[in-house]
């Protein structure tokens, strides 16, 4: 893992609220793709309540910002899943 993926991990691990997961599946593939499905939503109704004056700016850079971590979180996970499939298609039969 190169040094700008294990910071983007760990920062979105960070700035990820503590929450526990409703169903119990967060330890999943399944339910990380959940839980990364709900940061977008938070992001994206975080941006239309300040669009409409329901939130302020900060909470809105707040909201991106996590938005950012996730999707370079999950950029990084399938650019590994990728390479991991490339090698195996490398090796010999």
């Amino acid at each position: 893992m190169d040094i700008s993926s294990r910071f983007a991990t760990q920062a979105y691990a960070a700035n990820k609220p503590a929450t526990t997961p409703a169903q119990g599946d967060g330890g999943t593939v399944l339910g990380k793709a959940e839980d990364f499905a709900e940061t977008l939503r938070a992001s994206e109704t975080t941006a239309i309540a300040s669009m409409t004056g329901g939130a302020d700016a900060h909470s809105l850079v707040q909201a991106l910002a996590q938005t950012e971590l996730a999707v370079e979180a999950a950029v990084t996970i399938r650019d590994k899943v990728v390479e991991a499939y490339q090698e195996i298609l490398r090796m010999p039969v």
